[in-house]
């Protein structure tokens, strides 16, 4: 391999120029890994859009990506958490099942999981792309909730236009943003946090893990 640029134009890099070239080439193998199918990082990134529960014009889709796996069941309070045959996903091929259903098959609140068979064992799973997980009060059981509300949040300010000159960017994160102890919710930095943000004149935030934990 040739000489990286990095080490190039930076000469006090070379006594670590292998250790440089080692991580950049496990950089590259995972990255052509990543993107084996789709072609793109954008496009691995964006899989949520494919991959999980998804209500579509006739009913509604489950894919998962499970390249070890040899049987995948949705199970749910839908039924009544026992594995049955219409539930079943197929395997169609480089890893990902999938399963399509009627529209009154699900609804929303319903919780589910999937049984996963492999060889040599198996277990209930939460889903990969599941966008919703609650926890029972009493069991402390997680699971995957279908959400698919009739009245779709409506965006109060549907043309925002960033200030971007200068762009003075606050990174945050929202659990450990806060004085108190304990891990804080996204109303107490929006009544708390997001003013102060302002007040130091900071026109962007940049949140570290913005997909909600379910410890919290």
């Amino acid at each position: 391999m040739a000489k990286l640029a990095i080490i190039k134009n930076d000469p006090w890099l070379e006594p670590y120029s292998e250790a440089i070239k080692g991580r950049h080439e496990d950089f590259l193998n995972k990255e052509k890994e990543l993107t084996a199918s789709d072609g793109s990082l954008k496009a691995f990134a964006n899989a949520y859009n494919y991959f999980g529960l998804h209500r579509t014009d006739t009913g509604w889709v489950f894919r998962e990506w499970a390249p070890n796996a040899t049987s995948i069941t949705l199970i749910g309070d839908f039924s009544k958490w026992q594995e049955m045959r219409k539930y079943a996903l197929k395997n169609i091929g480089n890893g990902v099942w999938e399963l399509k259903l009627p529209e009154k098959s699900l609804i929303h609140g319903q919780l589910y999981k999937m049984l996963v068979t492999w060889n040599g064992g198996g277990g209930e799973r939460i889903p990969a792309y599941a966008t919703r997980v609650v926890q029972d009060e009493q069991t402390h059981i997680f699971s995957a909730q279908v959400w698919a509300p009739e009245k779709k949040y409506r965006w109060m300010v549907k043309k925002f236009v960033p200030k971007t000159e200068p762009l003075l960017i606050y990174e945050c994160h929202i659990g450990m943003a806060q004085d108190k102890e304990g891990v804080g919710t996204y109303n107490e930095f929006r009544e708390n946090v997001l003013p102060r943000v302002e007040a130091d004149g900071y026109n962007a935030i940049q949140i570290m893990a913005i997909q909600e934990h379910p410890y919290y």
